[in-house]
């Protein structure tokens, strides 16, 4: 390990490529260099992408908890076979087309609380990194050109070919070629570098004039090529979803070091898919949801995130509709708790000060320990929920110190760190995606509570809030009447009041 790392390394992580459990640490001693697969913006992001997303951010929040810096890429593919096909269909540049999706991506990302890198790559604005690594890898003869155009990959000439899906590939064909983006998961063949161009690409402005002669870069380049552009030859970490295992990051580590002579990346951190009410998601099944479908359900946003984060990412999730009210209402739980520790006033002592000052440090310790054992996000959540369970019944009982009292506040804003759904903002993104839903002409797909409580007529946050002044000035001049007309009008309307000696809290039921 480098000089600038030998402090305690915390956070253990799964390496698929070896096939242990491994600690993370920056190579240059000073920050984590680590890329992730980003999204190909052809279309709105399932919540099976986001799964990976959010467990990619909760991978940063620990790494950050732990003292690492972070320099953290992550892709956007803005060319590719689905784009190109579908921007003809729309009669628009791949540019004007995928724009929007991409908007509608970090809108998502943003509504679940996801962290942005520190930087975006997009694969049309890094073209001559792409033309160069290829230039290299004919210099190794590592790559070909067809008579049509086109450069591929030589397989067959890395002998390393295999080690991170850990398949056996003795057995493929010697120059038989793969030159779709969309490709069977098995396909083990010569793969496409660089596309040479085809009328309908240069119509939609998706073929570049290069040494390589005009034409695209095949998908897996792209990865390759910004990755060592932005992070160098090798780099600490590179992550995405199993479903790119093979053969995606398998092509990228060949071409990376075939080009470079050195190790592409040291450790590979893999997502594992998810199941919807038991099945893989699909739309010919009816159980495909992008997180846009949820919230015009009426679901909000940070109990998505947060289903989708109870379970560790190297397990798979059964996502239902059922789990999804259960962490609504967890959710709602530690909104509800946190406002009543945060709020009141705790005496400097009380009876079981010891007992519960030590229960909240081993929940501490023990939701640290949590994270660090390969980010085990159940165990986290666990230890936290068992703290707030014994402070409850303290509060309740009179048994709650200012020091216990704080302590408790420490750890939540330590576990919201990670998890990050202590804030509501929830009706702001459901009143955004209502908005969408109505600019796109989608208002059919809108469950009907939801319009109701968040489409034309409903209340904003700050009318709530202006309601809420006057009921309290109506308290002050014994106009219970009118105090009492706009709590059952804010109660017909989703909203309720809770009065208590630090004022009036409100909520949306």
């Amino acid at each position: 390990m480098p000089r600038g790392n030998r402090r305690r390394v915390a956070l253990q992580l799964f390496n698929t490529l070896s096939g242990k459990i491994e600690p993370l640490f920056a190579s240059d001693g000073h920050a984590l260099r680590f890329y992730c697969c980003g999204p190909t913006v052809y279309d709105y992001g399932h919540i099976g992408n986001f799964r990976t997303f959010l467990h990619v951010d909760v991978l940063r929040r620990a790494a950050r908890l732990s003292g690492l810096a972070l320099h953290h890429v992550m892709n956007i593919t803005d060319v590719d076979d689905k784009i190109i096909r579908n921007a003809a269909a729309a009669g628009q540049s791949i540019g004007e087309y995928s724009a929007r999706f991409e908007r509608a991506f970090f809108e998502d990302m943003d509504a679940l609380g996801i962290e942005r890198p520190e930087e975006i790559a997009r694969a049309t604005q890094n073209i001559p990194a792409m033309a160069s690594l290829i230039e290299r890898l004919a210099a190794e003869g590592m790559a070909y050109k067809t008579e049509e155009g086109s450069w591929y990959f030589r397989i067959n000439r890395f002998p390393g070919y295999g080690k991170l899906s850990k398949k056996d590939l003795a057995g493929m064909e010697d120059g038989a070629r793969v030159d779709l983006d969309e490709y069977d998961k098995d396909a083990a063949r010569d793969f496409a570098l660089w596309k040479a161009a085809r009328p309908e690409e240069i119509a939609s402005q998706a073929a570049w004039d290069t040494a390589l002669g005009p034409g695209r870069p095949g998908w897996h380049i792209e990865c390759s090529a910004m990755a060592m552009k932005y992070l160098g030859d090798s780099i600490d970490l590179h992550a995405g979803g199993e479903d790119l295992m093979f053969p995606h990051h398998e092509n990228e580590i060949a071409q990376s070091e075939a080009a470079s002579h050195k190790p592409f990346a040291r450790h590979w951190f893999h997502v594992r898919f998810l199941l919807v009410e038991g099945r893989k998601m699909a739309k010919s099944e009816g159980n495909f949801f992008t997180l846009r479908d949820l919230l015009l359900k009426g679901y909000r946003a940070s109990a998505i995130r947060f289903l989708l984060l109870s379970v560790p990412y190297r397990h798979q999730i059964n996502f239902t509709l059922d789990g999804l009210t259960e962490s609504t209402n967890a959710v709602e739980r530690l909104r509800t708790f946190n406002g009543r520790i945060r709020n009141q006033t705790w005496p400097d002592e009380s009876p079981a000060k010891n007992s519960l000052l030590e229960l909240i440090r081993k929940g501490d310790a023990g939701f640290t320990a949590a994270l660090e054992d390969d980010l085990n996000t159940s165990e986290a959540r666990a230890a936290v929920f068992d703290v707030l369970r014994a402070v409850n019944t303290a509060a309740d009982q009179g048994n709650l110190s200012r020091l216990a009292a704080e302590q408790t506040l420490a750890l939540l804003d330590k576990f919201d760190s990670i998890f990050a759904v202590l804030e509501d903002r929830d009706a702001e993104h459901t009143r955004a995606a209502l908005a969408w839903a109505e600019a796109e002409n989608r208002l059919s797909q809108v469950a009907p509570e939801v319009l109701e409580r968040f489409g034309a007529g409903s209340l904003t946050d700050a009318e709530i809030d202006a309601l809420v002044a006057e009921r309290t000035r109506a308290k002050q001049q014994r106009n219970f009447a009118r105090a009492d007309a706009i709590r059952k009008e804010l109660l017909e309307k989703g909203i309720l009041l809770e009065d208590s000696r630090q004022g009036v809290r409100w909520k949306r039921t």
